[in-house]
Parts: C-alpha cells; sequence; structure tokens
C-alpha cells in the first residue's frame, strides 16, 4: 500500500466507497443522498486543504482522508481530518495508516493540534482506533447524530495536540 496526495483522477476510485459509507448514515454527518459533484468539491478541498489516497499496487484506491484547517483565521492552527476506508478493504490497517499519515502530515504544515468535531460515538472502532493515536475525548454533543439503527446517539469531539 502507498499514500500518496489525491488528483482529480482518483476520483473515480474515491466516489463509489464514499456514496455507500454517507448513504449508510452510519458514521458522517453528511446528507444520506449527497449529490456526487457537492460530495466532490467536500472531499477534494482547495488549498490549504488537501487530499491523500491509500492506493494497493495496482493504483486501487483502498481509502483517503482530507486535511483541512478545523477554522479559519485565528482558528487555522488547528487541523481537521475525515477519513474513509473502502468496506471491503476494512481491517488491513489502512484507517491507521491514513490516520499516522494525516497526523505526520498536520505537523509538517505547522499545526499545533488536530481536532475532530463529529466522531459518532457508536462508530466504536474509530474511537479505538483515534484514541490508540493518542486523540482524547474533550466534549460530547449528547443525542448529536441520528443513527438508522440506534436512534440518536452521541457526537465526540476528539483532540490531539501535535
Amino acid at each position: 500500500m502507498k499514500i500518496r496526495i489525491a488528483t482529480i483522477e482518483d476520483w473515480p476510485g474515491i466516489w463509489p466507497f464514499l456514496r455507500e459509507i454517507v448513504a449508510a448514515g452510519l458514521t458522517y454527518t453528511w446528507p444520506r443522498d449527497v449529490a456526487e459533484g457537492q460530495a466532490r468539491e467536500m472531499w477534494l478541498p482547495a488549498p490549504p486543504g488537501r487530499t491523500v489516497v491509500a492506493v494497493d499496487d495496482d493504483g486501487t484506491v483502498l481509502g483517503s482522508a482530507k486535511l483541512t484547517p478545523n477554522q479559519l483565521g485565528p482558528g487555522d492552527h488547528v487541523a481537521n481530518a475525515s477519513f474513509m476506508v473502502a468496506p471491503w478493504a476494512a481491517g488491513q490497517g489502512i484507517g491507521r495508516a491514513l490516520g499516522r499519515h494525516v497526523l505526520d502530515l498536520a505537523r509538517a504544515d505547522g499545526y499545533r493540534a488536530m481536532q475532530f468535531n463529529a466522531v459518532v460515538s457508536s462508530n466504536t472502532r474509530a474511537v479505538a482506533l483515534w484514541r490508540s493515536l493518542g486523540f482524547e475525548v474533550v466534549g460530547r454533543i449528547p443525542e448529536g447524530f441520528r443513527h438508522p439503527d440506534e436512534g440518536y446517539v452521541d457526537l465526540l469531539v476528539m483532540y490531539q495536540r501535535l
């Protein structure tokens, strides 16, 4: 597996699993019926944001992550990131590799911290991964997420000083 900066040519490899993950409604606060154009704009942000992809030896996109400032202006020294791994590639360490890679990018870019604004509390694999990479829960939005199976569940704000 190789992790590299994504290009617009990677979008056809990202969109199928991004659409599947978002449509499931289990982990992302995006509209479940997000249009492809809107999703592409959200996932491939303009600088200073950037997106990376994890690809196999054949160039198949296994997962992707985007790194952006969490806020504008005086808050732009704190990074934010989002991650997606193709469901068929889950459990292979791709999320962990993307997480480490993006943390390294954020440090190299001079960010002082990274904050996740909306980690769905029922997404226990993600919560465990982020904790293992040094994040802590610094806030909780009670019933902030409408889960299709579990009803209203909490959203976690997770943070790590870089």
